[in-house]
């Protein structure tokens, strides 16, 4: 796994990573650490995998510290998007005890979350390696981090799917019922976008399929449709616009849905089900 492609703006990262520390703090802040460490201790400490696993995140949980106490130093011993393994130290980190412990568990919570979001989306991405497809997520994120849990996805070599409602037109099942069918779906949403827009439509069945390509448009999201129906699909499109899968796709099934022929996969889990990969924080002594 290479380094990520692009880092996440400064300004919302603080204003996320402030909040979390906030809650933390509560009223008193950390009366632990204040009660046990001197004001005037110091400390040095390393952030290490207890687990393999992919990178992502090293700036968020950087910032953590430095909004406790900028005289914290952070110097990361790998990069975003590497894949690590059991006992390797991600960062060194020295400066005032006090705050070293105090950001200690808001800088692993968002770097064991977002590791565990790149290193899930590189196993889905290891099983199609093979073939031309990309896995890709969805808007199934944890609310106000959909920023950081979709970098966390391409740090794991995954693709990005909207950002958000404003990003493209996704025309899905209750658009269409609403809409009164197909054709009156994407008449409708052509003459709303302008023209640096996407148009992405959700069909089920074959026959909204050939209603679509009679229609036109950017992208095809073919849901819940088996392989065999996958292939069927992929042929009738002939490359006229890109093909999408979605729908309960798992590592075990993604690979077949991939030799289908299909552009692009997408799959909630990626996000809504990956697990923290297990960081620690231990002190350096002596």
């Amino acid at each position: 796994m290479t380094a990520a492609p692009w880092t996440l703006p400064a300004p919302p990262v603080e204003d996320v990573v402030r909040a979390a520390l906030a809650e933390d703090f509560g009223r008193a802040g950390d009366i632990t650490t204040q009660a046990t460490i001197p004001e005037t201790a110091r400390a040095r400490a390393v952030i290490a995998a207890r687990e393999e696993g992919i990178v992502a995140g090293l700036g968020v949980a950087a910032c953590a510290f430095r909004l406790v106490d900028p005289s914290v130093t952070f110097t990361a011993a790998t990069q975003d998007g590497a894949r690590i393994g059991k006992g390797d130290v991600l960062a060194h980190i020295e400066g005032p005890a006090r705050a070293i412990l105090s950001a200690e568990r808001v800088a692993l919570n968002f770097l064991g979350r977002l590791c565990g979001i790149a290193s899930l989306t590189a196993r889905y991405a290891e099983k199609i390696a093979h073939t031309k497809a990309r896995v890709c997520d969805t808007r199934k994120t944890t609310p106000l981090l959909r920023a950081f849990e979709k970098y966390a996805v391409r740090c794991g070599g995954g693709a990005n799917h909207r950002f958000g409602l404003d990003d493209a037109v996704l025309i899905k099942d209750n658009h269409i019922a609403v809409a009164g069918g197909v054709g009156p779906a994407l008449r409708a949403a052509k003459a709303f976008a302008g023209h640096m827009v996407k148009i992405e439509i959700e069909v089920d069945t074959l026959e909204q399929l050939e209603e679509v390509l009679a229609e036109g448009a950017d992208i095809v999201l073919l849901d819940n449709m088996a392989p065999e129906a996958l292939r069927a699909a992929v042929a009738l499109i002939g490359g006229r616009m890109l093909a999408e899968a979605s729908g309960g796709v798992t590592l075990e099934t993604i690979a077949a849905v991939a030799e289908t022929g299909v552009d692009l996969i997408s799959v909630g889990a990626l996000t809504h089900s990956a697990r923290t990969l297990d960081l620690g924080l231990d002190i350096e002594i002596g």
